[in-house]
């Protein structure tokens, strides 16, 4: 079984994480989901491309998170969105990724 690119998961958990967060109207469950799927990434990261690797892209991810909101404010909720999480799926795959 292939597995999924940690690219992929960590632009899932922020796209996945704010749309479970808007059509529930719960954030916190927005959160969990935002959560469990950093934390995947960053297993993967760590695998991947070591320690430190993983651990500039998990602050990559929680700082596009945070970047999103005031983002947001000026293009939109759903653009500010997409538009971090492909800045961090890029960043992963170029760190990670990409080696194989």
């Amino acid at each position: 079984m292939a597995k999924v690119p940690s690219s992929v998961v960590a632009a899932s958990g922020l796209v996945g994480g704010y749309g479970v967060a808007r059509w529930t109207r719960k954030r916190q469950l927005g959160g969990v989901v935002l959560a469990a799927a950093g934390v995947a990434a960053a297993q993967q990261w760590r695998a991947r491309a070591g320690g430190t690797a993983a651990g500039v892209l998990s602050a990559a991810y929680v700082a596009a998170f945070a970047g999103s909101h005031p983002l947001a404010k000026k293009v939109g909720a759903w653009p500010a969105v997409f538009s971090v999480a492909g800045a961090v799926a890029l960043a992963s795959w170029a760190v990670a990724d990409r080696r194989g």
